[in-house]
């Protein structure tokens, strides 16, 4: 017997509300993985401890450049470790380490910083550096911040309207404070975006490079002997290849003390590899150990075959990265 006409209509309605539902879920699927993989379809980024090896953190390639960038400002200040692991926490609570444009009435940027509180236009706000350096410059002004607890320090600066929930951020933000400032070596990978099409190459890891350290990373200013100069400390180059981008490896100052060169090289390969999916970076190697993109592990692995203790001598001084062809 025919179904009756209200029977097909319920029918009916179910049968649209079950398609509905499962494009919904699609719909759903995508947008989780875009914000996991970053919006780039590709796999993340990963931290792991230098003394454990086993705790980690993972992350977007999004993720990523912005805690680079934040990184960078602070140590270009000669602010200490602790200062970049309190703006990392406090950008991984703020924005989950995004530059969002969006927010609570009119908060924007990795910090949510607002325009209507003093904190500057929209636009600079949403340039990743200025925020840091805004947010540093209100940090140093808290008395006694590198003594005090992580969320303490945070909500001096923030005064937001949950001041405990950095506290849960600290260990993240700790393990890459440590790799992005150069403190652990050959901790922080990511998979990168091997055969990327090129486009500006070792130009546009340059203009990167400026934008974060200031031009002191591509031109080190000469050592000072006896109240001169000395001969200025070799400038970043660009090798035969048209690929490669040697960078210079020299000392500088982290909350007015020196840094060894070891951490500064570090700084600088971990940088490179932070940004290796916007910069199309392939290949990166510092002090005997390389990173290569599109390994299934993606390791530090010891470069070129040498021997560890020749290939460490052989490129402590200098960071290369290679860009894809």
């Amino acid at each position: 017997m025919p179904a009756s006409p209200p029977a097909r209509q319920r029918r009916g309605r179910l049968f649209r509300f079950g398609a509905a539902f499962v494009v919904l879920l699609s719909v759903a699927g995508y947008l989780v993985m875009q914000y996991i993989t970053g919006g780039t379809g590709t796999p993340g980024c990963k931290v792991v401890s230098e003394r454990s090896g086993t705790t980690a953190y993972e992350f977007t390639p999004e993720q990523a450049v912005n805690a680079a960038t934040i990184t960078a400002v602070g140590t270009a200040r000669g602010l200490p470790e602790r200062a970049v692991t309190i703006a990392l926490a406090t950008a991984l609570q703020e924005s989950a380490l995004r530059n969002i444009s969006h927010g609570d009435r009119d908060s924007l940027g990795l910090f949510q910083q607002r325009p209507s509180q003093g904190w500057g236009t929209k636009k600079q706000i949403m340039d990743p550096k200025y925020a840091a350096g805004s947010f540093y410059a209100h940090l140093v002004k808290v008395p006694d911040y590198t003594g005090l607890p992580l969320t303490v320090a945070a909500q001096r600066v923030q005064r937001s309207g949950f001041p405990q929930a950095y506290a849960k951020h600290e260990p993240d933000a700790t393990l890459l404070a440590a790799a992005l400032t150069g403190r652990s070596a050959a901790t922080l990978t990511c998979a990168g975006r091997p055969g990327a099409t090129r486009t500006e190459g070792p130009d546009a890891v340059r203009s990167a490079l400026a934008r974060d350290f200031g031009r002191d990373a591509l031109e080190p200013a000469g050592a000072v002997v006896g109240g001169t100069a000395s001969t200025p400390t070799p400038s970043a180059t660009v090798e035969s290849n048209g690929r490669t981008l040697t960078l210079p490896v020299t000392d500088d100052a982290d909350g007015g003390k020196r840094r060894s060169l070891s951490q500064r090289g570090w700084q600088l390969a971990h940088w490179a590899v932070a940004n290796a999916s916007d910069l199309h970076i392939e290949r990166v190697s510092y002090a005997g150990r390389e990173w290569t993109a599109g390994n299934t592990d993606s390791r530090w692995l010891t470069a070129g075959g040498a021997g560890t203790a020749r290939a460490e001598k052989d490129t402590a001084d200098v960071v290369r990265v290679v860009t894809a062809q």
